[in-house]
């Protein structure tokens, strides 16, 4: 099971920034009086009383910016709401109710995940009693905090990690779950006649017309036994060319079905050269971290006279950093390839889901390290005490070390690959994270596993 997620929301300047930095125990989101600092989503992965959760900030709530990126602010936003398990959201003890707090709890009223209502800024118990007219917004459980004097910090840790999801499978659970493929790409490619094929009607409307489908549709069916969800997205065309709600909101459909899927089609057309819309697609699958497959359809156009080989190179060339996506030649209207295609999207499925002993990945880091060290760090050597899977989907790896910040990019995607080549996900995105651990702190368990400690 994926790490679950925390996500923090609510008007501007209510201190969401600073109970980020304050949970996590560093400052990493910026803290300013100016409304509209935090725009952009940040996440950090928070580690309490040996269990963990991603913590996710997002921008405030309810304004205009002053750059006239609200759009883009409210769609991180609502990106946020969308993945998350438990929502903490935040008001102003000090300022009081405000009408834009009404307006936030009034957009929460139809998410139905439990909310933590935190009155935040109650720097004494003495403002306790000011915290409980929050209570006339009717969204959550109250809790006065304070990070400037550190109030009730515990409190919040065991209400979040109460109502959090849990991560071992019913008793019983035996189902196989189904699979949910989100099919993307531009204009034209062949989605819809591909999703039609597979479910073996007329489902979508499927034209020579460009742009036909203007929603993520989903459609039901089952393949030996297998059940799956495909979700068909609008097709989409150059930023510059967006010009119509149609458009814009075809592309925020697209985001939100990747985010939707366990496996992603990315389709690519064997006629047209690759696209910046494919790129950026690529992109935010890849930010994602979702399972991907390189699709490219209408293959039998080509076929006999165009080798494979020569679009794989195209493709690697094109998404370098997706180098372990496989890749599909199919023909969508006549179904050839289409079976191996789907069976192969199952095993990025199980990939996914795969969870290995800790012993395993010990052994290995071990073996990486001694083939190749991580540079000097300020001249110290940084050092990895131990790892171990902490999630799946993706799976999840942190690494207990002595200087996190002394693994360069270059080093990070050094032992991904080696984890990559070594264990049995290697076609699907690995997540990683690098945890300070000073070895006097590492448990009686981690120092009597002497096979399982990296020296």
């Amino acid at each position: 099971m994926a790490i679950p997620r925390v996500v923090i929301v609510g008007r501007p300047n209510v201190g969401k920034s600073s109970i980020f930095n304050w949970l996590d125990g560093r400052r990493l989101a910026v803290v300013d009086d100016m409304a509209g600092v935090t725009r952009d989503r940040q996440s950090t992965l928070i580690e309490h009383d040996d269990r963990f959760f991603e913590l996710v900030d997002t921008g405030g709530m309810g304004i205009e910016d002053v750059d006239n990126l609200t759009k883009l602010v409210e769609e991180q936003i609502e990106a946020g709401i969308e993945l998350a398990d438990v929502l903490l959201f935040v008001v102003d003890t000090k300022t009081g109710l405000t009408p834009l707090d009404e307006k936030v709890a009034e957009r929460l009223r139809k998410i139905e995940k439990p909310i933590l209502l935190l009155a935040n800024k109650a720097d004494h118990a003495g403002l306790d009693n000011s915290a409980l007219e929050f209570h006339r917004l009717g969204r959550g459980w109250l809790i006065p905090i304070s990070t400037k004097e550190n109030r009730n910090k515990q409190q919040l840790f065991d209400e979040i990690f109460e109502r959090l999801p849990d991560t071992q499978p019913e008793e019983g659970e035996t189902d196989a779950p189904r699979m949910k493929l989100t099919i993307v790409g531009r204009r034209n490619v062949g989605k819809s006649t591909f999703v039609n094929t597979l479910a073996q009607a007329q489902r979508m409307i499927v034209s020579e017309v460009a742009g036909t489908t203007r929603d993520s549709v989903d459609v039901h069916f089952n393949l030996d036994g297998h059940k799956f969800v495909a979700i068909d997205t609008p097709g989409l065309r150059r930023n510059k060319s967006i010009r119509t709600n149609i458009d814009f909101y075809g592309f925020h459909r697209a985001q939100r079905s990747i985010r939707r899927a366990d496996v992603s089609l990315l389709f690519f057309d064997c006629m047209e050269s690759i696209s910046k819309v494919d790129k950026q697609l690529a992109h935010y699958i890849e930010q994602q971290f979702k399972p991907c497959i390189f699709v490219v359809n209408k293959w039998d156009k080509v076929a006999g006279t165009v080798p494979t080989e020569r679009w794989v190179r195209y493709l690697r060339e094109n998404f370098p950093t997706m180098a372990y996506c496989p890749i599909a030649f199919i023909t969508g209207q006549s179904g050839k390839n289409m079976k191996a295609l789907l069976n192969h999207a199952q095993m990025l499925f199980k990939q996914s889901q795969t969870r290995v002993p800790t012993a395993m990945i010990n052994k290995l880091l071990q073996a990486a390290l001694q083939q190749q060290q991580p540079p000097l760090y300020m001249n110290r050597r940084p050092k990895i005490y131990f790892g171990s899977q902490i999630a799946t989907t993706p799976p999840t790896l942190i690494l207990m070390c002595n200087i996190p910040q002394g693994f360069p990019p270059s080093y990070q995607r050094y032992l991904i690959n080696v984890c990559r080549d070594n264990l049995p996900f290697g076609e699907v995105p690995i997540k990683l994270y690098l945890q300070k651990r000073e070895s006097q702190d590492l448990s009686n368990r981690e120092k009597k596993s002497s096979d399982e400690i990296l020296d």
